[in-house]
């Protein structure tokens, strides 16, 4: 393999590091380049972030012919060690949904409606919490410092100590294997069992969504450590995930060139990052790219919500009839589906007021479609919240389309055939795409700036408008070459490339939907030797650029006069892009 400066400096290291890699930046290149160097030194533990990830990993760590790696994610190592030989029972389709916390703890009997179901789903929540963390004990944690809905707060602040006791309780029925466990229970088992892993070297992957819990098992190893992530990436925050990198304190090393896209894509993603500026967050990023514009036909379009994708999915399979071939990542179902298991079905028959047909107890329990939007407001259900949005923005018209979209709907084995592909940004973590297309329900400049102003810099949540801001850069960092996105989206400060902020980006500058003209600074501008500056050429200046290259050594490889480096160097604004001195 070759590898860059960056990669040979992180392969060639020595004791415990974190490694901050941007998208598409070779990451599990590296760490199979880090793992075959040390083939011979001992036992080697690489932690993937899912089943699908630890799959692929397996199969190009098996071709490098390195016996010694052993892939597990968290949960596999998990259960390794707790539940295989043991009596416990694992609970396989998902967690326990709020009426069953319900009936096993016997939370019924309460004056105002619903109080036993509210109560029930914070437990879920504290329970997931807890078994996140890294504290040895519940009452180590206060649940409401992580509610956000001001409702909701109230509501466990009023119920406090029951809350807690009920918790307790539950976590000690699976103790006791009286109930069927959780995944996540298993894995704080794991952590509060202190285990010692037989590993010289342990590579912890997708670390700026890892658990606490986890990360505690990590770093009490005497192995070597490679925490690898990416700051910017970190989306899981809802559950209870913290950013690894910004929590040890080892060298930092570096990878800061995409191979995914160009370093057009690369400067409108660092322009976005920037957005963190306004909540006083860290914004130090290096990213450039160094791809070069490659065809291809896999074509998705992403939303931040279901709600979002459902009704672009909507426009062009029934309204425009644009596609006829779509295929959903992940289970089409899913998208239907709070996390407890209601359908979309149930919540449409409660607005309707046809309570005879709701399936789901908790939707059956409500007797007005009011009292689930008091009750999603008491618990902040995100999930059941967008099934209440999906069923007020189409409402009868809902099951017909939901046919519709099942009957365009490609198997798993030829997602290749689909015509368009539709994801959330949460369910293409790690994938990438020729084309992307963002749906407009993302955070933007403006309304961030004004949420700051209305709410205050001191009230406002910084983490969660920080993780709003990183779902746009994931999904603008998902293409390999077009990128297509609402002028909303767009950075208020200018980009270079952007001539006019419209909007496709179409592998070497952006532009006005269906113009195809290059962009000023990709055709029009020209050096003293006048020769016309082309996207390579900038793309080969950036580079070298970001590898500190001096300018005669620049002018020497591109043929130009220093003179002309300097001037394309300030014109591309590439010491603002890249915060290198020049």
């Amino acid at each position: 393999m070759n590898f860059t400066a960056e990669q040979h400096a992180i392969i060639r290291s020595s004791g415990n590091i974190r490694i901050n890699a941007v998208a598409g930046s070779g990451k599990t290149s590296t760490l199979l380049g880090y793992a075959k160097e040390r083939c011979n030194a001992g036992p080697i533990l690489y932690i993937a972030f899912n089943k699908s990830v630890k799959l692929e990993a397996e199969r190009k760590f098996t071709f490098l012919e390195l016996p010694d790696v052993k892939v597990e994610t968290a949960h596999s190592l998990a259960y390794s060690y707790i539940v295989k030989g043991s009596d416990y029972k694992v609970r396989r389709n998902g967690g326990y949904k709020t009426h069953e916390i319900v009936e096993i703890l016997g939370l019924k009997g309460y004056k105002q409606p619903h109080t036993g179901f509210i109560i029930a789903n914070h437990i879920n929540r504290y329970i997931t919490l807890f078994c996140n963390s890294d504290k040895p004990k519940v009452q180590d944690l206060n649940y409401e410092e992580f509610l956000s809905d001001a409702r909701a707060q109230v509501f466990a602040r009023n119920y406090k100590a029951l809350i807690l006791q009920q918790t307790r309780l539950f976590l000690d029925k699976m103790n006791r294997g009286e109930i069927e466990i959780l995944h996540d229970f298993y894995l704080k088992k794991f952590q509060q069992s202190s285990p010692i892993l037989p590993y010289k070297f342990i590579l912890f992957d997708e670390a700026q969504d890892a658990s606490d819990a986890m990360l505690e098992v990590v770093t009490r190893q005497s192995a070597t450590k490679v925490i690898v992530g990416d700051t910017h990436q970190q989306i899981y925050g809802w559950r209870y995930a913290v950013n690894s990198l910004e929590k040890v304190d080892y060298p930092v090393y570096q990878l800061t060139r995409s191979f995914r896209f160009d370093h057009e894509i690369a400067a409108l993603a660092y322009r976005i990052l920037r957005w963190k500026s306004h909540l006083g967050l860290k914004t130090e990023v290096q990213i450039y790219g160094s791809a070069t514009t490659k065809q291809g036909a896999q074509r998705v379009i992403l939303a931040r919500t279901n709600v979002g994708l459902l009704s672009k999915a909507v426009e062009l399979v029934i309204e425009k009839k644009e596609v006829k071939k779509i295929y959903f990542e992940g289970r089409i179902e899913s998208y239907t589906y709070a996390d407890e298991g209601a359908s979309v079905y149930d919540v449409l028959n409660l607005y309707l007021g046809k309570n005879q047909f709701i399936k789901d107890k908790l939707i059956a329990a409500m007797k007005t479609f009011g009292e689930l939007e008091e009750y999603i407001q008491k618990t902040e259900d995100i999930a059941l919240g967008l099934l209440v949005e999906i069923v007020k923005k189409y409402h009868q018209n809902l099951p017909d389309y939901i046919r519709q979209i099942k009957e365009a709907h490609v198997e798993n084995h030829e997602k290749d055939k689909a015509g368009m592909i539709f994801s959330t940004v949460h369910r293409c973590k790690g994938l990438e795409y020729d084309e992307v297309t963002l749906v407009n329900d993302f955070i933007t400049e403006d309304k961030l700036i004004h949420l700051i102003k209305e709410t205050g810099i001191e009230k406002v949540n910084k983490d969660k408008l920080g993780e709003e801001i990183n779902l746009l850069y994931v999904a603008v960092t998902r293409t390999r070459n077009i990128l297509n996105i609402p002028e909303e989206l767009l950075p208020k400060s200018n980009i270079h490339v952007i001539r006019k902020p419209d909007m496709v980006y179409s592998g070497g500058s952006f532009d006005a939907p269906g113009r195809g003209k290059p962009s000023p600074e990709s055709s029009g501008s020209l050096g003293k030797q006048g020769l016309p500056w082309k996207t390579r050429d900038d793309d080969q200046l950036t580079v070298m650029f970001c590898e500190r290259k001096s300018v005669t050594t620049i002018a020497r490889r591109l043929g130009r006069t220093t003179s002309a480096i300097r001037a394309r160097i300030n014109k591309l604004e590439l010491p603002d892009l890249y915060g290198i001195d020049f």
